[in-house]
């Protein structure tokens, strides 16, 4: 087969559980993450050799639940330098589950191309009996070798589906298919080379989107509320210079009396607050179960609170506030 021809695909490591290690074929929790290289990874799917001409790099070698925001700078900073190669054709990034989907959200508001970039994982590690990893970087490869997958922004490949990164996340602690897209599901499959989209991407995302990877993370955190919740938290985070919060919320974005006064007193004091749900599903609706317009908040739209969390340090490290930020959440 001549080879040449072939699109070339950067396959980009970074650990997780795709690359995680047990002494025992038969166990699939209690490995170690990150420590099987690249190069292994790739010499486990001789198939790749027909698919594209690879080019990998070894990016970290973390258990993704230590992602770091340093880290995410350099990943979409070499991210973008490959994609501006005429020889490079698209991005495989190999990650951990764990936040994997705070990655992809990023990758996608940053990242300068509209050449296919594709997020996988594993939910076995690469030792495990029947290990997910291998039939998911293939498919992964194949996904961002379609000329299809261009223009859509930044996707997972994953169990033969493929997801936006934007409404992608985690669902299950163990089984194979622990990845949804609960409000609007996948955007469609890659099985046996085969790349099928049955939906497109509508809301502005990399080369269309307003943001970049400068490296300036502004001091963002979570708070959850729940019964009998109080301010103890909101006020150690306005008092340790925290930029934004964003909230867990009870069903559609609401949030327990005690923490609303909190919250209304941060956003006094400059901090940025954007209410999300911790439902998992649905949409947190502006002036529903809060009255935004008087607190000052934001609403979340469809996104959970850890991608509306990227968003919000996006948002503020561009200089975005006050009713720029609800914009900001209602288009992207």
């Amino acid at each position: 087969m001549n080879t040449s021809s072939l699109p070339r695909i950067a396959v980009l490591a970074t650990g997780g559980t795709i690359a995680g290690s047990a002494g025992d074929a038969s166990k699939t929790a209690g490995y170690k993450a990150g420590v099987v290289g690249v190069d292994k990874l790739l010499d486990a799917v001789p198939a790749l050799g027909s698919v594209a001409q690879i080019h990998a790099e070894q990016i970290a070698s973390i258990d993704s639940k230590d992602m770091s925001a340093a880290l995410w700078t350099t990943l979409a900073k070499r991210i973008d330098a490959l994609l501006a190669q005429d020889d490079i054709d698209g991005v495989v990034v190999t990650h951990g589950t764990d936040t994997l989907e705070e990655t992809a959200y990023l990758l996608h508001l940053v990242v300068k191309s509209t050449k296919p970039v594709v997020l996988t994982a594993a939910m076995r590690p690469s030792t495990a009996l029947s290990a997910d990893g291998p039939l998911n970087l293939l498919n992964a490869v194949t996904v961002a070798a379609s000329k299809d997958a261009a223009g859509k922004g930044v996707l997972v490949a994953f169990n033969n589906q493929i997801h936006s990164a934007r409404d992608v996340t985690k669902t299950s602690t163990y089984a194979v298919d622990a990845f949804r897209s609960p409000e609007t599901g996948a955007l469609g499959f890659v099985q046996d080379g085969r790349v099928e989209f049955q939906r497109t991407v509508v809301r502005p995302h990399t080369a269309s989107s307003e943001f970049s990877a400068s490296g300036q993370w502004p001091m963002v955190e979570i708070v959850a509320s729940y019964a009998d919740a109080s301010r103890v938290t909101v006020d150690a985070l306005v008092a340790a210079g925290v930029r934004g919060i964003v909230v867990a919320g009870t069903g559609n974005g609401s949030m327990h009396a005690t923490l609303t006064q909190a919250l209304a007193d941060a956003v006094k004091q400059g901090v940025a607050v954007v209410r999300a749900s911790r439902v998992g599903a649905g949409h947190v609706m502006r002036n529903g179960a809060a009255n935004d317009d008087a607190l000052g908040t934001v609403s979340a739209g469809t996104l959970n609170p850890y991608k509306a969390r990227v968003l919000l340090m996006l948002a503020l490290a561009l200089g975005s506030q006050g009713r720029d930020l609800q914009r900001v959440f209602d288009m992207y």
